[in-house]
């Protein structure tokens, strides 16, 4: 796992020791409104995501989701980046970000360079962005992205907006 760069990120892999700060991020229900995945219980719930989830990706498919820092503070602000959903063998884009972080374009910036990343280094013939219907902050910035809303359907027992976006190099 690379790490990248923005004008106000650096997108790099994850380790456990982010935990205690994604534990936060997590913490503000509206981050989470959507997501369907709730507040962590504590640190250690979230260290073992991480090391059960996103290593265990860095390690199976060479990619996964970045933590995400802001470069003028140095905070991690939460992540974004690309997973490999197994029950739809398709590559998903989902960024998270702390509230103080939204409308300030960030997400999109992170989205940009991680698309960029699937398609130039990875050679990802497409990538999908799942949504819920009434997530209308993040519709955005997969419309801004240049993502098409392909069809709603059920995942995971919810309503579930799939956006797509083709490779232009295939």
């Amino acid at each position: 796992m690379p790490t990248l760069e923005t004008e106000r990120l650096i997108l790099r892999p994850f380790t456990e020791d982010d935990a205690p700060a994604m534990f936060a991020v997590n913490a503000h229900p509206e981050v989470t409104r959507y997501t369907g995945d709730g507040p962590y219980v504590d640190v250690e719930a979230v260290r073992a995501v991480i090391r059960s989830r996103t290593l265990a990706d860095y390690a199976k498919h060479g990619f996964g989701r970045w933590a995400c820092v802001e470069k003028a503070s140095g905070e991690l602000i939460g992540f974004n980046g690309l997973k490999f959903l197994e029950e739809l063998q398709e590559v998903d884009l989902g960024y998270r970000l702390v509230p103080r972080c939204w409308c300030r374009g960030l997400a999109t910036e992170g989205a940009r360079v991680a698309i960029e990343y699937g398609f130039r280094v990875l050679r990802l013939p497409r990538l999908l962005g799942l949504v819920h219907p009434e997530n209308a902050r993040s519709v955005r910035v997969l419309e801004k992205c240049g993502f098409m809303l392909d069809r709603q359907f059920e995942y995971h027992g919810a309503p579930t907006l799939r956006y797509v976006l083709a490779s232009a190099m295939t």
